[in-house]
């Protein structure tokens, strides 16, 4: 592929000296872009990281099958992007989701592996990278709707890549594709973006970058760049029949990866602004069949009883014309919009009602966090349970309502989870709910302490959790 569009810039060369009335060596030209696409990989490769996780998985089953109540471990690989100099590192949630353990491998540079300050991949430094130690990381917070997760290291000066601007973007633009693709780490491709804002389907919320360039399995969570070295968006999934690349790959844009990291480090979660709407895109088929005044747009397909938006006056079947005064045509325009809101101000939405345009103040809601109420009522001291790594609080009147539809009437909260070698051994998370511990229940964080005392290294231990509504084991052993 690169070897094609050197070509293409080789050929462009010659055709302006012709125009030019001079000759020039088809080699010097595709030396020169050899040399540019050798600068660029220098720039951008130190800021590329492997990222390795273990995690539970669903057992295999003797038969062949899975199992989704027993959790055993499992090792994947995956890639993602320094973006602070202090150690803050972007990814997809998918890489880290129900990490045990994440660790880090960054791109080593031998003394003297560099060519004007960069680091250079001769054979010697490129083998030399295979040896370079990997580094523990923690999960700073995710976002799983977009699939984004911030986590860090504890390292210092490191080299962030800066976020290129989304806006100038256009189809057909040069970029290049980073990443640990089936494990390999620090590989590197080369394509155009195909298209720079494309839905999987008409209601996704968000839009993503199509591009060519070459990205398969492991390079989830590594950035795709432009020629100046600035982070594009983030390589994120492939529709594949075969498990490979086909030439069809999708990135988060720069603009909302760098929104959500924001508010991934500032707050562990994303702060969203809620108006108390369900929207749609609106299609001609739909717009016939409601007698809708046009044939796109956004649709308010549910107003939430009690929510902003009914109290301001906001109806079924009203199309969303703008926010805040910038105009919206589709869902993707309207979530980012609400995104980028300042917390605290009221939301103006203009919609069309028929053939009237009516304009409303919404006084928005911020979106409610388990961590964020859990917070509030922690005591270190009281609530550690030191075997598990975690801070944790019982089940009672008080916390029971905070979890509407709990299966167990009893159990303890994991309201946080210390950075400690017991926390990455059980795979807990915030919010879980523990019931029982190798079948015993568990009623208070005394018992839970008193139950986790008795065990010594190399026993074996199930937790008996519940988590987003679903009953389930986790299974590990003492170290």
């Amino acid at each position: 592929m690169i070897r094609g569009a050197g070509v293409l810039v080789a050929s462009c060369a010659l055709a302006v000296h012709a125009q030019n009335g001079t000759k020039r060596n088809p080699v010097q030209a595709l030396d020169q872009f050899s040399d540019s696409v050798q600068a660029l990989a220098a720039k951008v490769s130190p800021s590329v990281v492997q990222i390795s996780v273990t995690r539970f998985a669903p057992r295999e089953e003797p038969g062949g099958g899975r199992t989704g109540l027993v959790l055993g471990r499992e090792q994947v690989v995956g890639s993602g992007v320094i973006i602070d100099p202090e150690g803050y590192i972007i990814t997809n949630a998918h890489v880290v989701s129900n990490a045990l353990r994440i660790r880090v491998i960054r791109t080593s540079q031998p003394q003297g592996a560099t060519v004007s300050g960069q680091a250079d991949e001769t054979i010697t430094n490129a083998l030399a990278q295979a040896l370079a130690p990997p580094m523990d990381a923690t999960l700073v917070g995710e976002f799983k709707e977009i699939d984004l997760a911030l986590i860090k290291i504890s390292a210092k000066g490191l080299p962030a890549l800066p976020f290129a601007d989304y806006a100038k973007l256009r189809q057909g633009q040069v970029v290049f594709a980073f990443g640990s693709r089936q494990g390999l780490g620090n590989s590197m491709s080369m394509g155009v973006v195909s298209s720079v804002a494309r839905q999987p389907d008409p209601d996704s919320p968000f839009v993503y970058i199509q591009t060519d360039a070459p990205i398969n399995p492991g390079d989830s969570g590594g950035p795709l760049v432009s020629t100046s070295g600035e982070i594009v968006g983030l390589d994120t999934f492939i529709p594949s029949q075969s498990g490979g690349s086909e030439g069809i790959g999708f990135a988060i844009p720069s603009a909302l990866v760098q929104l959500v990291s924001a508010q991934l480090r500032k707050y562990g979660h994303m702060h969203r602004q809620l108006i108390g709407v369900g929207v749609q895109t609106v299609t001609p088929l739909m717009a016939s069949a409601l007698g809708l005044p046009r044939e796109s747009g956004v649709l308010i397909s549910d107003v939430t009883p009690d929510g902003p938006a009914v109290d301001s006056g906001v109806k079924l079947n009203d199309i969303v014309l703008a926010i805040d005064g910038t105009r919206v045509e589709n869902v993707p325009m309207f979530m980012t919009a609400l995104l980028s809101h300042p917390a605290g101000q009221k939301v103006k939405l203009d919609v069309l009602r028929g053939r009237d345009t009516l304009p409303f103040e919404i006084t928005p809601v911020e979106e409610s966090h388990t961590s964020d109420r859990l917070s509030d009522m922690i005591d270190p001291d009281k609530n550690r349970v030191r075997q598990l790594g975690i801070i944790g609080i019982a089940i009672d009147k008080q916390t029971e309502a905070m979890f509407p539809g709990l299966r167990g009437p009893y159990g303890v909260v994991v309201a946080a989870l210390s950075a400690s070698s017991a926390a990455n051994m059980t795979g807990l998370q915030v919010g879980d709910v523990i019931h029982e511990v190798n079948g015993t229940a568990i009623t208070s964080v005394e018992t839970l302490v008193e139950t986790m005392a008795k065990f010594k290294r190399g026993d074996a231990v199930a937790l008996f959790i519940e988590r987003d509504g679903k009953l389930q084991y986790l299974a590990f052993e003492i170290e």
